[in-house]
């Protein structure tokens, strides 16, 4: 295993590195296809969500990745590489692994214990699975990602530590009081139709809001999210969509927007906020979780609108979780990091055991074919069971060593294990490598499936 992650973070960079930073869904692709048509990478994905953009890929070449990794990310990026290296992190191998599934955990988000996060990390690796990018590898890593974050909702307490970044901002604007006494009655529009706009729509739905104007680019897309907000079963919230050139009217009946799209350019100009805020008897709340920003900053100064966007919601997110759900969930990402890196260190030897067995098998069948060239006059019976004596004594022979050695190369630096085996054996490297080659093509299918 040679996983190296190469990324920056609401952690690492500030707000205006990460807007000009940000990957749209082509970019991304065309990161991940450069990744692997450049060396050392042999598969790769990519993570980016509002406020992180992370290059996983398994590499030959620790040094040489890093240089390559970052290089493509400056490029797909738009933000030259002397600007954006101050601001890059990089893990490796363990590290990576453990900084994978402590995101997942929710642990480095900018609010700790937030469940979008494994929402993020399944389109990464459907993203990855669907150009071929990502191999048994990463499959693995954000397969078991999943499933550890999961785990970390399921049996602690990380959810009590923070909430979604819809819930947080929503706090947020509504400055302490009750979100769903603050927001009910009021007029809501929400610009988008993506995951986070959706979640956005039925957060405000629950929290009593008279109406809900849904905006977005592709009208089908705002329509749908407003049926399903009406239809039976559903919130019960009077909702409707609307065309992206309504937006300033629409803007003007609001109480509340809240904006999150992929346009590379403001969705809000100040000029905009400013006209919709004039003459209003109550204040004109915004929630602005789009990166690159979608509501020109300026709105901050204009009077009668309060706006919160990313980088307010990291300055206020600076407040200490709950220390002891915290530490639970740290624990339990400990744990899966060693039965991870436990688990592949095995995998690693498995192509060469197998290989092992089959020169064997090979073998014992050259030296029954030469016994029954000398003993033509052997019966059926009598060369079934000479030749299951064979086997058996083999398999027995095998059997130790190979147990042990999967033991043993399961364990910390049990890597030349493997290594070893093909050096006493002499056994040939391309029949271990095509056995390795059969075995991630089947992983791969398996694991699209459990996508």
């Amino acid at each position: 295993m040679s996983l190296l992650v190469v990324g920056l973070s609401h952690r690492s960079a500030p707000v205006s590195i990460l807007e000009r930073a940000s990957l749209p869904a082509d970019t991304q692709a065309k990161l991940l296809q450069d990744s692997l048509a450049a060396e050392p990478a042999a598969e790769a994905t990519v993570l980016a969500t509002c406020n992180r953009i992370e290059l996983y890929a398994d590499v030959d070449k620790f040094h040489a990745g890093v240089a390559e990794l970052s290089t493509l990310l400056a490029q797909h990026s738009g933000v030259g590489l002397d600007e954006l290296t101050p601001y890059l992190y990089v893990h490796y191998e363990d590290r990576a692994v453990h900084h994978l599934f402590s995101v997942a955990c929710g642990l480095d988000s900018m609010v700790v214990g937030e469940g979008q996060i494994l929402g993020q990390i399944k389109d990464a690796l459907a993203l990855g699975q669907d150009l071929h990018t990502a191999g048994r590898l990463l499959n693995d890593l954000f397969q078991q990602a999943l499933r550890v974050g999961k785990r970390a909702h399921s049996e602690t307490g990380i959810d009590r530590a923070g909430q979604s970044l819809v819930t947080f901002g929503l706090e947020q604007l509504a400055q302490g009081t009750d979100v769903d006494g603050w927001a009910r009655g009021k007029r809501a529009l929400v610009i988008g139709a993506g995951s986070m706009s959706s979640l956005a729509a039925a957060t405000l739905a629950r929290a009593g809001v008279a109406e809900i104007v849904i905006a977005n680019r592709t009208l089908a897309r705002a329509e749908r999210l407003a049926e399903i907000l009406t239809e039976p079963g559903g919130t019960g919230v009077a909702a409707r969509s609307a065309e992206m050139v309504a937006v300033g009217d629409e803007l003007g009946r609001a109480d509340i927007v809240v904006s999150c799209t992929g346009a590379t350019g403001l969705v809000l100009t100040g000029d905009a906020v400013e006209a919709a805020a004039e003459g209003r008897d109550e204040p004109l709340h915004l929630l602005d979780l789009a990166m690159p920003r979608d509501i020109d900053a300026a709105a901050h100064r204009i009077p009668g609108v309060r706006l919160v966007d990313i980088e307010s919601l990291a300055d206020a997110s600076a407040d200490a979780p709950m220390a002891a759900d915290v530490d639970q969930v740290r624990g339990l990402v400990a744990d899966e990091v060693a039965a991870f890196g436990a688990a592949q260190r095995a995998a690693h030897i498995t192509p060469t055991v197998v290989a092992l067995r089959t020169m064997a098998a090979d073998v014992v069948a050259s030296e029954v074919a030469r016994l029954e060239g000398r003993l033509p006059g052997l019966d059926d019976k009598q060369r079934a069971e000479i030749t299951q004596t064979v086997r058996r004594v083999v398999d027995k022979l095998l059997h130790a060593p190979t147990v042990r050695v999967k033991q043993l190369a399961s364990e910390p630096g049990g890597a030349g294990y493997a290594d070893a085996l093909r050096t006493l054996f002499d056994l040939d490297p391309e029949t271990v490598a095509s056995v390795s080659r059969a075995d991630l093509n089947d992983a791969d299918v398996k694991n699209r499936g459990r996508v």
